[in-house]
This record gives C-alpha cells, sequence and structure tokens, in this order.
C-alpha cells in the first residue's frame, strides 16, 4: 500500500510538471512512455487485493515450546489470483504440533514458522481466478497445512475444502488430524465386518475415542486397555458410555490367558498401538491367529517387543500407520470425501470427544495445559 501512495504521489508530480512545462514533457517520447509505465503500475498496486494485517504465533528456533513461541503482528499478504484469503475460526494444539515445534517430528516447516497444521476458518476473499468459493464458506485446508496458529492465512484455492457451515466449529477444527486417523486405520489394514472385534490401548486419546465410536457405529466390538492410574474407574464409565465393549486396565491383564475375560466378544484380529512397551504387548495378547496389531504413536517412548512365539505359532503382522504419508499419496480426494463422512457423524451426534476452546490470546495458557503442567486436560483448541 505503501509502494502505490508513493507512485501515485510520483505520477501527480510528473502531471504537474506536464502543465508547467508542456514543451518539455509532452513532446517528450521517453517521458511519455515513462509516465504511462508509472501510471500502469499505480493501477496495479491499487488494484492488489490484500489480506487484513494478522497476528500469529511464530518460533524462530526449535526447543521447549512454552520458550520459544510468541505472539507477532504479520503485514498483509497480496491475494493472487487463485489464491482465498480465510480468517482463521480455531485451530487445535495437537501434540504433533508441540513435536514440531520441538524440532524432534520427522516432517516440519522451516524456521521461523507460524504454529498449527489443522483447524477451520471462513472465507474473506478470494483472488479473481478463483470460482468454487466465496466470502463466508467454511473451509478447512485439506490437506493440512503449515501455519493455522493466525488470524489470516492466504493460500491457493487447492488447499481448501469447502465444508458445511452447520457443523461445531470446534469439530471441523479438529477433524482431520485425529479421527481420520481412527477411520483409516480401521479400514486400511483388514476388513472388519459387522460383529467382528479390535483392541487398543491409549484408549481415552481422541484416537482411541474415535476408534469406540466408528466401529460402535459398524457393529464392530472393541476392547479397550487404560493404564493403571486414579480416575480410572471414571475413564471406564466415560468411554463406555461412547460405546467401548469391554475396558480393562493394565493390572486386571496380568493373567496367563486374557482372552478369558472377554465375554461374548470374539477374538480380534486388528490391534491398534499407541503406547508401546508392555501395553504393546497386552494387545498383542488378544488378537486371534494372524491378526494385525499397527502402531500409530509411542506415548510411553519404550519400544514394542514380541514374543517370539507370537511370530511362530500366532503368525501375528507389525504394521504402522503415518497419517501425513497417508495424504501426501495423492489422496485428495478420497481425503475429503472421508473428511465430509467424519464431519456428518459430528453434526449427528454420532462422534464426540472432549475438547477446550479457548481465547486465541490465552494461547500461552492452553500450551501449558496442552503440555500436561495442569495434569490430564481435554484437547486444547484456540478460537481467534
Amino acid at each position: 500500500m505503501a509502494r502505490a501512495v508513493t507512485m501515485m504521489m510520483r505520477l501527480r508530480s510528473t502531471a504537474m510538471k506536464a502543465l508547467d512545462h508542456p514543451s518539455s514533457v509532452f513532446f517528450s517520447n521517453s517521458r511519455i512512455a515513462h509516465n504511462r509505465q508509472l501510471q500502469t503500475q499505480m493501477v496495479r498496486a491499487f488494484s492488489a487485493l490484500m489480506s487484513p494485517p494478522s497476528k500469529a504465533i511464530v518460533y524462530d528456533q526449535h526447543g521447549a515450546p512454552d520458550s520459544v513461541t510468541r505472539v507477532v503482528e504479520m503485514p498483509p499478504v497480496e491475494v493472487k489470483e487463485n489464491d482465498v484469503c480465510v480468517k482463521m475460526l480455531a485451530a487445535p494444539i495437537n501434540p504433533s504440533d508441540i513435536n514440531r515445534i520441538e524440532g524432534v517430528y520427522p516432517v516440519k516447516p522451516s524456521v521461523p514458522a507460524v504454529g498449527g497444521y489443522e483447524g477451520v476458518g471462513e472465507v474473506h476473499s478470494v483472488g479473481s481466478g478463483v470460482t468454487d468459493l466465496s466470502p463466508g464458506d467454511w473451509v478447512i485446508p485439506s490437506p493440512p497445512t503449515f501455519g493455522t496458529w493466525q488470524t489470516y492465512i492466504v493460500q491457493d484455492q487447492s488447499i481448501w475444502h469447502k465444508i458445511n457451515k452447520n457443523t461445531p466449529m470446534e469439530y471441523a477444527a479438529t477433524i482431520t488430524v485425529n479421527p481420520l486417523t481412527a477411520l483409516r486405520m480401521l479400514e486400511d489394514f483388514t476388513t472388519l465386518s459387522s460383529g467382528d472385534s479390535i483392541v487398543q490401548n491409549g484408549a481415552t486419546s481422541i484416537v482411541g475415542q474415535c476408534i469406540i465410536q466408528i466401529a460402535k457405529f459398524r457393529g464392530i466390538h472393541s476392547i479397550n486397555l487404560l493404564r493403571d492410574r486414579p480416575g480410572s474407574d471414571e475413564a471406564k464409565e466415560f468411554l463406555k458410555k461412547l460405546g467401548a465393549d469391554e475396558v480393562f486396565t493394565e493390572s486386571q491383564l496380568a493373567v496367563k490367558n486374557v482372552k478369558a475375560l472377554l465375554t461374548n466378544i470374539s477374538e480380534p484380529t486388528l490391534g491398534f498401538n499407541c503406547v508401546g512397551g508392555n501395553s504393546a504387548s497386552l494387545v498383542l495378547k488378544f488378537l486371534r491367529q494372524g491378526g494385525t496389531m499397527v502402531t500409530y504413536d509411542g506415548m510411553s517412548k519404550k519400544p514394542v517387543t514380541v514374543s517370539t512365539s507370537s511370530f511362530i505359532f500366532k503368525d501375528l503382522s507389525l504394521r504402522g500407520f503415518w497419517l501425513q504419508k497417508w495424504m501426501t499419496s495423492d489422496k485428495a480426494k478420497e481425503c475429503r470425501d472421508m473428511i465430509d463422512y467424519l464431519l456428518c457423524l459430528a453434526r449427528e451426534g454420532k462422534l464426540k470427544y472432549e475438547m477446550e476452546v479457548v481465547p486465541f490470546d490465552d494461547f500461552h495458557t492452553a500450551l501449558d495445559k496442552a503440555l500436561g503442567k495442569q495434569g490430564s486436560q481435554p484437547k486444547q483448541v484456540l478460537k481467534f
């Protein structure tokens, strides 16, 4: 904008000189060409569509998130022909966001960087070449994109996926990373039918809660494992209300034959591990002959150990799943269809999970909760 004002002043000065000294201006071909060039530049500068100024959570180096993040004012950004300017409505603080800031995640943006990876926003303005989106539409970045912890984002129209505005804002903001992981893992590794069963640890995580509900909706039974901790009885009741068929603490599974604890549930063919260590071994104990355990996280930071007999006599398979790799494998259309399906479940009340919506200005309080400084807390969702 400052550049445009400068151009306007220069053009006005040239015009005044033309009035005072017509022979020196209007009869000079080079001066005429220069004047036209200035006029063209001024028109282009004034016609350029700009985003509003933005507030953002940035970090200039990798390290402890509560030490390296800060709130900064961002200047307006040009909205080019195929760009969409989105006013962000909400974005979560995910464990992977924290890992990116720490510098330990396999894929991370170059610093300095704006935090955040998923979220939901409202279209503020569009470039002249954009026809499928209009101001007021709700959109999410799909696949997710770096830098969602800011009030305005300008990205190419191909990044944005239009969603139903009747979706609860906090679910729209968080639908891609955790619920989509749950859905993909239920579908990618074996064919499950109504009456089949799965087993998982870390059942109170958002992914775990989504697995329980999606499985229940499809007639699939779930066996859920919890670590022993204060409040485990309340956690059991919470998971059963979501649709869990069986919930056990790890101490309850200190028996030789864990499958004898199951009542009217078939041996699971598929297991999910997000903890590692002994908890992963318990998942393996439940699996039937030829079963598969999928690891998608390692919260205990302990390795997965498997007995030789599990491989030889049970023919178990161990697999891994990383959503970001799946989303970068030319599956944009499939990914968006699944997001729409999950958002439909959320609107119908068939998919729920615990969240706490906090004002953007309270970012550092929300970050402390996400870092576990205030004990176990729901997922923190920033509202802009």
